[in-house]
């Protein structure tokens, strides 16, 4: 019982220690990037034209900034625009690439039929590159999201290919909000507005078999 008695006093004080340890306020869990894309897509309840040519697809190429899902923005007043950085806390869904050119063939597909390139189902071929896919800041307190768009329409051969034409489209849009969201909003719009102005020039060029 006496050897009880002396250690009574430190096991009291293990268990108060214990206990204040319970109130030590924990350590913040890992905030998770928030992912994006362009939306749900074109809305259009007419059917594709069926006298239009129909329009083969290649997939949309890139450079290697553009391949993963990062949301990047420049800085044009700092270092004049050429380092693509990413946002720490947003990403994208797919790709740029996947989502112009899903958004593409969304818009697309409202005006003429649209397949895929390489299934021989279409005269006109179109091949993309998106060249640039970023929230650009010229300023610190304006900001744009821009879209540069390299096409070029041919007609598949059975030797070769002939070329129909070729035209890069460059749209900027300027951005509601000095964020990642306000980027994205504003990099959704410009590819929009890119896709209406590449409907516009398709429906222009010769015809295939001219």
């Amino acid at each position: 019982m006496k050897f009880i008695a002396t250690r009574t006093p430190g096991v009291l004080a293990l268990i108060a220690l214990l206990a204040g340890c319970s109130g030590l306020p924990l350590p913040d869990k890992p905030t998770r990037p928030l992912v994006y894309d362009f939306g749900p897509g074109v809305q259009t309840t007419a059917p594709a034209a069926t006298g239009s040519v129909p329009v083969a697809l290649s997939p949309v190429s890139a450079p290697s900034p553009l391949e993963g899902l990062a949301v990047t923005y420049r800085l044009l007043y700092s270092d004049g625009g050429q380092q693509p950085r990413p946002y720490a806390q947003a990403r994208w869904s797919m790709s740029p690439a996947q989502l112009v050119a899903q958004r593409l063939r969304e818009t697309l597909a409202a005006q003429r039929p649209v397949v895929s390139a390489g299934e021989g189902l279409a005269r006109l071929e179109l091949h993309l590159g998106l060249e640039e896919f970023s929230h650009v800041f010229d300023s610190p307190s304006a900001s744009f999201g821009v879209v540069r768009l390299r096409a070029t329409a041919v007609a598949p051969l059975v030797r070769g290919e002939r070329l129909l034409g070729q035209r890069t489209f460059t749209v900027r849009q300027p951005a509601a909000t000095l964020d990642a969201a306000g980027g994205v909003r504003a990099l959704t719009e410009a590819t929009d507005q890119v896709a209406r102005e590449l409907s516009q020039w398709l429906a222009q060029l010769p015809a295939p078999n001219a």
